[in-house]
């Protein structure tokens, strides 16, 4: 029975909404590493968990490092011969590129030439980030190019597959006035005799990787919340696919025994799709 004297306590006030989650940048790596596994996805950056770089792997990141420097060095017309001097294998890739490519590597009549050219595309919730190594700008057409410091892929058809191969030039048409039938993108392995594949775009593609952007990110977007409310980690590939042999959360994510042999190998498996884009 109610009293007069204590009148029932007025209704609380509904919870405050959840504040909205930050914008995250999104570059190819995170996509090519979403297209694997979306927990590898969580353990790398939302968890920020990982195993030390081998030596070797550090080695090969530094000289991929230096290159970009040196290429972005000599674009702007700085001296570059005295970290020539001190590295014969960079001086004899960047001799080789100069010469296998003279009318990239030499300046001509352009609307816009810079290196490390970097473009933000917002999409909903995130910032698609890219960075180009050289962007060549002429009145009816856009080059992206792009120096590789390891050894060039077996097949076409599965850099074509790559992300950065459909994120680059989706960003630039989205973000100029470019159609997507004037942007190219064109990869250059830099080793001792330097090779280059050159992937054309075109409006077929470009609305196929808007169809893929969307779904992925809505799967991540999902996952996100997820995380965030009910605290429920992202979803693991499946084992059918084979990539949990040579990971490095396999014991994390209770897929394969903890053994040393194991933990060695997927430490120097880092896949190359996984490997951010070198920012200078």
């Amino acid at each position: 029975m109610k009293s007069k004297y204590f009148p029932p306590a007025p209704d609380a006030p509904p919870a405050p909404p959840s504040p909205p989650m930050s914008p995250i940048r999104i570059s190819q790596g995170h996509l090519n590493l979403l297209e694997t596994c979306f927990r590898k996805y969580q353990y790398l950056y939302l968890d920020q968990l990982g195993s030390p770089i081998e030596p070797e792997q550090q080695e090969n990141l530094a000289w991929g490092t230096q290159f970009h420097l040196l290429m972005q060095q000599r674009e702007l017309g700085l001296p570059v011969e005295v970290l020539l001097q001190e590295n014969a294998e960079l001086d004899r890739s960047v001799s080789s590129l100069v010469q296998a490519a003279p009318h990239i590597t030499n300046p001509e009549a352009c609307t816009l030439r810079e290196a490390e050219h970097s473009r933000t595309l917002t999409w909903e919730n995130y910032l698609l980030s890219v960075i180009y190594d050289l962007l060549i700008v002429t009145d009816d057409r856009a080059q992206i190019f792009d120096w590789k410091t390891y050894r060039q892929p077996k097949t076409r058809d599965r850099l074509s597959r790559n992300w950065q191969t459909r994120l680059y030039p989706f960003v630039l048409a989205e973000t100029s006035d470019f159609v997507p039938e004037q942007i190219s993108l064109t990869y250059w392995f830099v080793g001792s005799r330097p090779d280059s594949l050159k992937f054309s775009y075109n409006t077929v593609q470009h609305e196929q990787t808007r169809h893929d952007l969307t779904h992925l990110l809505t799967q991540l977007e999902a996952a996100r919340i997820q995380l965030d409310r009910d605290r429920i980690p992202f979803p693991q590939v499946s084992q059918s696919k084979g990539f949990c042999t040579h990971c490095e959360f396999a014991a994390r994510c209770q897929r394969i025994p903890e053994d040393e042999e194991n933990i060695k190998t997927a430490n120097l498996l880092v896949s190359l799709d996984s490997i951010e884009e070198i920012q200078l």
